[in-house]
């Protein structure tokens, strides 16, 4: 069969200069399978609104969003912006009901899963629940976060070793989704994902935004009560308004 007409119809769009893609809900498995079957694997990145701002930056995280395999984006106000500059509406995912859908669908074809990050109890407590959880997802890993870096060359050989469908990175690894892209040809060609707080959610140390408070888009409010400076982000949330307006007014 030609690799072309099976893969799925997948938009990306363009958002001030940093790619969105358009995956319905019920894409998602399909998407999956085509970027495990196709032996490149590659990233997924999930958006948020200082993620965008970043990544319009040249550099090291722009070239990791440009080159990602899929790009989801995770804040109510990249919908907005998306429909008022292109006049398309990307799905907006809350991050771990994204993950949940990935796993569902790699452990439908029992496909492979190594976990990296977090602190060795939560680690463990993770492996633990999502085993449960899903039994015939294959978990062929897993490494604490605060690794040193004269652990980094065994850790490395240890991913491509187990070839995971899926690297689950969480937090407590050095630069986060940049770990990801400064390691790219040094892991094996499967998915790869950074999520910061996924682990602690998983072991049930961490809520998550309830739906009701995701979709109307206010999750933020929450976070910023549990690190107050996260109130400052609403000068980069300002920034993002006039680029639009401008945007709109003067570039095609």
């Amino acid at each position: 069969m030609d690799t072309k007409s099976s893969q799925p119809a997948i938009e990306r769009i363009n958002l001030l200069k940093v790619p969105l893609d358009i995956v319905p809900e019920d894409q998602i498995a399909d998407v999956i399978y085509h970027h495990i079957k196709s032996g490149r694997g590659g990233n997924i990145v999930l958006l948020s609104l200082v993620d965008l701002l970043r990544a319009r930056r040249s550099g090291e995280y722009r070239s990791f969003v440009l080159g990602a395999a899929l790009v989801i984006p995770i804040s109510k106000s990249l919908i907005r912006g998306a429909h008022f500059l292109t006049g398309r509406t990307p799905v907006r995912y809350m991050p771990f009901d994204f993950v949940i859908s990935l796993l569902t669908a790699l452990e439908a074809r029992e496909y492979s899963l190594y976990l990296l990050g977090g602190k060795p109890r939560i680690l463990k407590t993770t492996e633990k629940n999502i085993r449960q959880t899903f039994p015939k997802l294959r978990v062929v890993g897993r490494y604490r976060g605060s690794f040193k870096r004269n652990e980094e060359g065994v850790l490395l050989q240890a991913i491509r070793k187990a070839s995971p469908s899926l690297l689950l990175v969480g937090k407590g690894v050095h630069g986060g989704e940049r770990w990801i892209a400064r390691n790219n040809a040094m892991l094996n060609p499967g998915l790869r994902l950074w999520c910061s707080d996924l682990f602690e959610v998983f072991a049930e140390r961490k809520k998550r935004p309830s739906r009701a408070v995701f979709d109307r888009g206010l999750e933020g409010i929450g976070y910023c009560f549990q690190n107050p400076l996260r109130f400052f982000r609403i000068f980069p949330y300002f920034y993002y308004k006039l680029l639009l307006l401008v945007y709109r007014l003067f570039k095609r």
